[in-house]
């Protein structure tokens, strides 16, 4: 995915389109780039299932859409098919928490700006979580011994090892993200949802801070061929991350055993 350190991103690029120099890319951008290459370098024409969580969810939603005489199913978990307004106003905090920093230097840094980054982190770790993941302490079930432990090592640790252009390029796609957005729908969110023809089953969580069950509820009362499969789960929005609950991921892939042998 565009912008994610692996693919083509602010942190690997060269000259001007570097550092804050870096264009600006839609999931429309990516899903119509993954297109080209499966048809181009693959030969694929027809995709039994599109499948991914959060970000990847979003993709699978643009699939559907954009092209429904090419998938056949869809499995989109702990994401949406657009993101909402309230979702697009946490990822502004944790944005500003990371551009406060004055080594950020309008994204022009020779040093990362360790501290934005850290600000950044621990924003985050009160969204990715649910309320009930941190009230029955269940990050001690993965081995940290205390809260604060569970932030520094579980979440600033892990973003530290990120660019932190590459983290804002990710999360100007995130709050981008629409499937209507696009010349084939013109904005209307509506048309886009209907279209999506093929056989899905939308997973949020129960308990996601990002992705509610209620914005998924809306989305699937307009697609045609949908069923509404939440998480039952305290994880919040970590329900969906692979391997992170056993029970959770046991969840998930029984739906795709079920949804690729219908």
């Amino acid at each position: 995915m565009f912008g994610n350190g692996v693919s083509s991103s602010p942190s690997n690029s060269s000259p001007p389109f570097n550092k804050a120099g870096y264009p600006n890319f839609t999931l429309y951008d990516n899903v119509m780039c993954q297109r080209r290459l499966l048809a181009q370098k693959f030969g694929v024409e027809r995709v039994a299932l599109v499948c991914g969580f959060s970000m990847g969810a979003q993709q699978a939603f643009h699939w559907g859409a954009l092209f429904p005489d090419l998938v056949e199913r869809i499995l989109p978990w702990c994401g949406s098919a657009r993101t909402s307004r309230h979702n697009f106003v946490f990822l502004e905090g944790v944005k500003a928490a990371l551009t406060a920093d004055s080594a950020w230097r309008d994204g022009w840094y020779d040093e990362p700006p360790e501290r934005g980054i850290r600000a950044f982190a621990r924003v985050y770790a009160g969204w990715g979580p649910s309320q009930a993941f941190y009230r029955e302490e269940v990050y001690r079930q993965a081995g940290f011994s205390s809260l604060e432990d569970y932030i520094v090592t579980g979440w600033e640790e892990r973003f530290l090892q990120k660019d932190a252009n590459d983290l804002l390029a990710m999360v100007w796609s995130w709050q981008n993200a629409d499937i209507s957005a696009n010349p084939l729908y013109g904005g209307d969110f509506q048309k886009a949802l209907g279209a999506i023809s093929a056989r899905a089953i939308v997973m949020p969580s129960q308990t996601d801070q990002y992705f509610p069950v209620a914005d998924n509820e809306i989305e699937v009362s307009h697609m045609p061929n949908a069923e509404l499969r939440p998480i039952p789960s305290i994880w919040g929005h970590g329900a969906g991350g692979p391997g992170r609950n056993p029970e959770d991921t046991a969840f998930i892939d029984q739906a795709l055993r079920e949804l690729l042998s219908a």
